[in-house]
């Protein structure tokens, strides 16, 4: 039975292919966050769903902003950072409110195809 999140989402599944993306090993990216291979597992197969801690664990080696992470896995909602953001008068480089909120009423791995390519294009653009 795969564990799906607050968001009705299933977010091992999403960590797995970022990781698999990335490309890493379980064991490459238990060493590097310090979460145990064992439950890195439990969490992808969807059988744990990782805390807070575990999630700002995981969440640099994959590649995600922390915020990003959170709210994929419902401990922050979209409108929530997007309100932090305005409120401190920058994005610091994250996708306009109105992209966001557009992109959230798209399935799962919709959201996740255009932000792994907005992330190559932010990459690209600071070679």
């Amino acid at each position: 039975m795969v564990m799906l999140d607050r968001n009705g989402t299933n977010l091992g599944g999403i960590i797995r292919r970022q990781r698999v993306i990335k490309p890493l090993t379980q064991q490459e990216l238990a060493t590097m966050s310090g979460v145990s291979p064992s439950h890195l597992g439990r969490i992808e197969r969807g059988e744990r769903f990782p805390s807070a801690r575990v999630l700002r664990r995981i969440a640099k080696p994959l590649g995600f902003e922390e915020d990003e992470l959170f709210t994929l896995a419902g401990y922050l909602s979209p409108q929530s950072v997007d309100k932090a953001e305005t409120d401190q008068g920058h994005t610091d480089g994250q996708i306009d409110p109105y992209v966001a909120g557009v992109l959230a009423r798209e399935p799962v791995e919709v959201q996740r195809t255009v932000i792994a390519i907005l992330t190559m294009l932010k990459l690209l653009s600071r070679a």
